[in-house]
């Protein structure tokens, strides 16, 4: 299995479909003990062997007479087969011991990944590289022709793998621009290697990990070298056809018809299987599995906490009662073809009225009865960025519901507006558009409720918006490709109220300032760089009743991290320790139980867990096994009650 190996945080200025330096140099003084791992290589590579070799595993990151990619261009390597065979046999060494390593690690941010190379197989590289600088630049692999049939399964594909993180028009947001232009230069090959093996910045192994068959992954790079489908729209009278209402509200319990402490419920998101698992978080017992659309992404309390929204990739909106003498959907409908995020309206007077449903396409927000999801209004968004380009789409990254105004706040991710809906007038209208940074991407409340905290990821920043004042409070660099979920709030001993994120593509947690009106001279500004064993985490959380922070490192391509979870000692400011968490799979998302006595953990896989640890000790006290694809949890008194 490969493995990628982060050293340094230093990936400010590296992409994120970082690849990593497979540069050939000239040894240099400065190595450790001995010469180091490998030998000279000799005459007895065969060059075809090494060319079908770099095809399939090295040139996603590198190209051969094509320039730069995510790593050098080896045509410009230099020539010392020595010192190139100890490189591929341990790159990890030759990084940390020779001073040619060390430049490479200074200038590309990362040790290439190991590939676990036999000498035969370096041996072919080797006179590969020596044959083709005869000939010149690598040509690219032709595409593969599509039949009907497959340019469809692979659209599907991109739709369920891709399109969050590069755009539906593959223009790039949390990924880089994969349009047909820059597919084109990646060429065949090296688009196959990025898709079968990730990268320590971010993009997870899809082919390696099984996600993805070689046939998948020749159709996808023949569609990506083609222009995208047009997609499309969701007129309003399709969203009300999708409307149905299974159990009207005259036929619902007018209180619980079970005796289970249903604020302590669990919603599990088992992704792949586009259902929820609702479990009792006083005895760990499941007490129903909901078909709830494809690729459920995530849940959310109503106010009272009686009903979860869950949200599918698809748009598929599912209302699901709690009282019921088991949990039942009560009523769905569809208002985007594409979704991540959906929120109730939980202002006084206003409680269970009304949801909103934001679209990642078509550009628009949809918003619906709370209690019966009967379709109220469809409202396009405004397709500018705040750069003044006109754009291709504009998703809808993330919603919260102010508790001050009857407002929801929607992050908008290409525009890099934050925009503010005001849900008591008619047609529940965008009033404001704050501009920000972007790429925006998710967020959630200060501890005061005043603040808006959301990552403009692709700009390495978060921004924080004043929802009282409607305006932008501030912007600051945190690291690259900043990942919080919805953020963690706690008290520091010297800096007060902070919130922190992790780091898709660097392996630190920033914590910033986040008290204003106690301690305005650290607000809104990093005051602690907190280092970690790898890149690629996608969450943080903490409860008040827990002396922990947790940050995962769910993506990291390390071979071990992604398995791990670390814990911040908010006493001490210090991470305290990083542990095994998964066994099947990775490591993803917390949720605490209502007191904060425990934290759920998922280990993501198809025959995936849930992990119930104990919240003062981190000692593994029960698991959920038997999970297809388990990764988002939502303890319904903290969702309702925006505890994290």
């Amino acid at each position: 299995m490969m493995k990628h190996r982060q050293l340094t945080p230093r990936t400010a200025s590296i992409p994120l479909l970082l690849g990593l330096s497979l540069s050939l140099g000239i040894a240099e003084a400065g190595r450790g003990p001995g010469p180091g791992p490998g030998g000279a290589g000799d005459d007895r590579g065969d060059p075809t062997a090494g060319e079908a070799l770099f095809r399939h595993s090295c040139s996603g990151c590198h190209t051969f007479g094509h320039g730069d990619h995510f790593g050098p261009d080896l045509a410009e390597r230099k020539l010392n087969d020595g010192w190139t065979s100890r490189f591929l046999t341990d790159p990890e060494w030759a990084t940390t011991y020779t001073g040619y390593g060390r430049r490479l690690l200074q200038e590309w941010g990362y040790v290439m990944p190991d590939f676990e190379l036999t000498q035969s197989q370096i041996d072919d590289l080797l006179a590969f590289f020596t044959a083709q600088d005869v000939l010149g630049p690598l040509e690219h692999t032709a595409p593969a022709e599509l039949s009907e049939g497959e340019f469809s399964h692979a659209m599907n594909t991109y739709f369920d793998r891709c399109a969050g993180c590069h755009g539906l028009y593959r223009t790039g947001a949390t990924g880089p621009d994969i349009g047909v232009t820059r597919s084109e230069w990646i060429g065949t090959d090296g688009l196959g290697a990025l898709m079968r093996y990730g990268s320590a910045g971010g993009m997870p192994d899809f082919g390696d990990s099984g996600l993805l068959t070689e046939e998948d992954i020749t159709l996808l790079a023949a569609y990506l070298q083609q222009p995208p489908p047009e997609p499309p729209a969701l007129p309003m009278e399709d969203i009300q056809a999708s409307w149905n209402l299974s159990v009207p509200v005259a036929d619902r319990p007018t209180e619980p018809e079970h005796e289970r402490n249903w604020e302590n419920f669990f919603g599990v998101v088992l992704r792949d299987a586009g259902q929820i698992a609702i479990f009792d978080g006083d005895s760990h017992e499941e007490v129903a599995r909901l078909d709830v659309g494809f690729a459920v992404h995530i849940l959310r309390s109503s106010s009272s906490g009686r009903y979860y929204y869950a949200i599918g990739r698809d748009g598929l909106v599912s209302l699901i009662d709690l009282w019921s003498s088991e949990p039942a959907v009560v009523a769905t409908v569809k208002g985007c073809h594409d979704a991540r995020s959906v929120d109730g309206s939980k202002f006084t007077g206003y409680e269970e009225q009304y949801l909103i449903e934001g679209c990642y396409w078509p550009p628009q927000y949809v918003t619906f009865d709370g209690l019966t999801l009967e379709p109220l209004a469809r409202v396009d968004l405004p397709m500018t960025s705040i750069d003044g380009d006109t754009l291709p789409e504009n998703r809808v990254a993330s919603i919260v519901a102010s508790p001050f105004e009857p407002t929801w706040v929607i992050s908008l991710k290409e525009s890099g507006y934050v925009g503010i809906v005001d849900y008591s007038q008619p047609d529940f209208p965008l009033v404001a558009s704050i501009a920000t940074e972007r790429f925006l991407h998710d967020g959630g409340w200060d501890h005061s409720g005043r603040y808006f905290m959301v990552a403009a990821n692709a700009s390495d920043k978060m921004v924080v918006v004043d929802v009282s004042e409607r305006a932008l409070a501030a912007s600051f660099t945190t690291g690259a490709t900043p990942h919080p979920g919805r953020g963690a709030n706690w008290e520091d001993p010297v800096y007060g109220w902070v919130n922190a994120t992790p780091h898709i593509g660097e392996n630190t947690l920033a914590i910033y300032g986040a008290d204003p009106q106690a301690h305005p001279e650290y607000a809104w500004q990093v005051v602690r760089k907190i280092e970690l064993p790898s890149a690629g985490s996608l969450f943080v959380k903490t409860h008040p009743n827990t002396p922990w922070v947790l940050i995962d490192m769910t993506l990291s391509s390390d071979g071990s991290s992604h398995r791990q979870v670390c814990a911040y000692s908010k006493a001490d400011a210090v991470i305290d320790r990083c542990f095994d968490v998964a066994t099947q799979g990775r490591a993803v998302h917390f949720e605490f139980n209502q007191d904060g006595s425990e934290v759920w953990v998922s280990d993501w896989a198809q025959d995936g867990a849930t992990v119930i640890l104990d919240s003062q000790t981190l000692t593994e006290i029960d698991r959920i096994e038997g999970l297809t694809t388990p990764t988002g949890k939502f303890n319904v008194h903290n969702t309702a009650h925006e505890v994290y």
